[in-house]
């Protein structure tokens, strides 16, 4: 029994504990190429939320995890088969539900820590803070954390070396063979600016991707795996601590 995952923990435990930061880890259930579960996303960031928890508890930090949400933003994907889509009001809508319920209970601290691309945080929690003024509400995309370059060969955002790394270290029993992968090819927008970078329209997934990965996988392994979830969690460690010991008064210098 972890004391700083919430799941684990019964209320003999939980009624007195002491709570300075909740974390919040939210995934998706979606496709991952031919070679990753659909649950990709949610064993990502469950395990990094846990690890991450770990290493902040370890320093002393009263942190708790919350049971990670395991759906998301899947608007893009509509036709491929089973992948499940949260709106983003919906989003707002758990949001606020689940703020209310800390903000109550005076944990006044809650990062969000997302694993899945398609879910954009940052409007929904800018309108929340001006629900709960008295809330800290901060945000952590896990997979903007490392240094993708010093450790992956090859680029991509899905399905992609780093997720298959990961897995490979994570849950290796869920991973299927690489030369079962697709290559994870994507097609680019026919617009200058989308295609360019400074312009935006979400990606429609049938059309971008014919295995629904992006980026080539084959070079994935274990070790490099390992190497980026220890990076990651470390530094996530590190943010859950001093979030915990931020003074909301005195936040910047």
């Amino acid at each position: 029994m972890r004391p700083y995952i919430l799941a684990e923990n019964n209320w003999k435990n939980i009624k007195e504990q002491q709570v300075d930061v909740a974390i919040l880890p939210w995934g998706a259930t979606e496709a991952h190429n031919y070679h990753l579960p659909y649950a990709t996303d949610n064993f990502q960031v469950e395990a990094i939320a846990a690890e991450a928890g770990k290493i902040a508890w370890e320093a002393g930090t009263k942190c708790i995890v919350l049971p990670v949400i395991p759906y998301g933003v899947n608007t893009g994907q509509a036709d491929i088969r089973l992948d499940m889509n949260l709106n983003p009001s919906t989003q707002l809508i758990i949001l606020r539900d689940l703020i209310t319920v800390l903000n109550r209970q005076e944990i006044k601290k809650l990062l969000v820590l997302n694993g899945h691309g398609g879910n954009n945080f940052k409007p929904l929690l800018r309108e929340l803070a001006l629900e709960f003024p008295d809330m800290f509400l901060s945000l952590c995309n896990w997979f903007g954390v490392p240094n993708r370059d010093a450790i992956f060969e090859e680029p991509g955002d899905h399905a992609d070396e780093m997720e298959t790394s990961l897995m490979l270290y994570l849950h290796s029993d869920l991973v299927s063979p690489l030369n079962e992968a697709g290559d994870g090819n994507e097609k680019k927008s026919v617009v200058t600016g989308i295609r360019e970078g400074w312009a935006w329209s979400e990606r429609q997934w049938p059309m971008v991707s014919d295995d629904t990965g992006i980026g080539n996988p084959k070079k994935a392994t274990k070790e490099k795996g390992e190497r980026v979830f220890k990076e990651v969690t470390q530094k996530v460690g590190g943010l859950i601590t001093e979030i915990a010991a931020l003074d909301l008064n005195s936040r910047y210098e």
